[in-house]
């Protein structure tokens, strides 16, 4: 058992328990999100030099220079003295500009962002309700857009996305944090194959980085798989046909998976569909973002297809834990 000093109290965590576990079952409130070390909403930071490089993994360097740290990727094998990072310069205020339904369950939330100069299409933010409740969501904007859009789906008992989905008005005003991850389009490749597969809600980043393919007039053949369980689940399908009669490179496949398709659908899993009729990806760049075990089992399932490790990126919708 190791002991967290922190707002000059003593809090025990016991043995295998993260730093964040400890404070929030002591009742101290720590912002978080993903309890898996890809949001970033839970860094803290401690006056000691004993952080675990665990609990470091995916920060820059700069942040790990000063202690930074994960909370909930951090296991004390020491005590520590811990504090909230700073959030006063790295949270932006952003305003409710858009709001409306692309389906049954998912809702586009435009945000005004003045001070969010520049980001990478695909990539996520943390968006905060309060000090110490926020929920991570994809871009599906490019910076040259006006404002920023998210695709929030409506999870039965989510308190963000039902928030969102009810309360949520225009002209709000909220907070969020700088964009995060490693999930966007880089130029440098023109001629070379993308593959963008996704379930749900996890076509807002592919939107995000296939418009900011096609307006660097990426010149290799784009192919955009996206899968729901039914038609109702699917979402800007006359957009993408619109862009796919557009652009002679850009390919668009809806599957349905759970059960009959419609016309212009197929009928089956996206992932599997995708590696069926493109049962080679040598020389490809894969792009994988919705559930957790589709981007898992993808991503197998495309370095088996001959996709070099590098060139597969990766966007997993993990559960936020309530």
């Amino acid at each position: 058992m190791t002991q967290l000093h922190f707002n000059e109290a003593t809090y025990q965590c016991e043995a295998g328990e993260s730093v964040l576990d400890a404070l929030t079952r002591q009742g101290v409130a720590v912002p978080y999100s993903c309890r898996s070390g890809v949001c970033q909403s839970c860094m803290m930071q401690s006056a000691d030099a004993n952080v675990p490089g665990a609990a470091q993994h995916g920060l820059k360097s700069t942040l790990q220079a000063q202690n930074y740290f994960l909370a909930c990727a951090c296991h004390p094998v020491e005590d520590m003295t811990v504090c909230l990072a700073d959030s006063s310069d790295k949270l932006l205020q952003a305003t409710v500009s858009a709001i409306r339904p692309l389906n049954n369950e998912i809702m586009c939330v435009g945000l005004d962002c003045p001070s969010l100069q520049d980001y990478r299409a695909g990539q996520f933010i943390n968006l905060y309700r309060d000090a110490g409740f926020s929920r991570s969501y994809s871009l599906a904007s490019v910076p040259s857009d006006s404002y920023l859009r998210l695709h929030v789906r409506r999870l039965p008992d989510g308190r963000m996305s039902n928030w969102i989905h009810d309360e949520l008005k225009i002209g709000d005003n909220l907070y969020i944090s700088a964009p995060l991850g490693s999930c966007f389009y880089l130029p440098g490749a023109e001629e070379q194959a993308l593959l963008l597969i996704g379930t749900g809600s996890g076509l807002a980043p592919l939107m995000g980085i296939l418009r900011d393919a096609l307006n660097r007039q990426h010149a290799g053949e784009i192919h955009l798989y996206h899968g729901s369980r039914d038609t109702a689940g699917l979402y800007l399908v006359e957009e993408l046909r619109e862009l796919a009669a557009h652009y002679s490179n850009f390919h668009y496949t809806p599957c349905v998976s759970g059960g009959t398709a419609t016309t212009g659908c197929q009928t089956g899993r996206a992932v599997d569909i995708a590696l069926a009729e493109h049962p080679d990806l040598t020389g490809w760049r894969v792009f994988l973002c919705g559930n957790p075990n589709m981007v898992k089992s993808a991503r197998k399932k495309a370095y088996l297809a001959r996709a070099a490790m590098n060139d597969i990126y990766a966007d997993a919708f993990v559960a936020a834990v309530n």
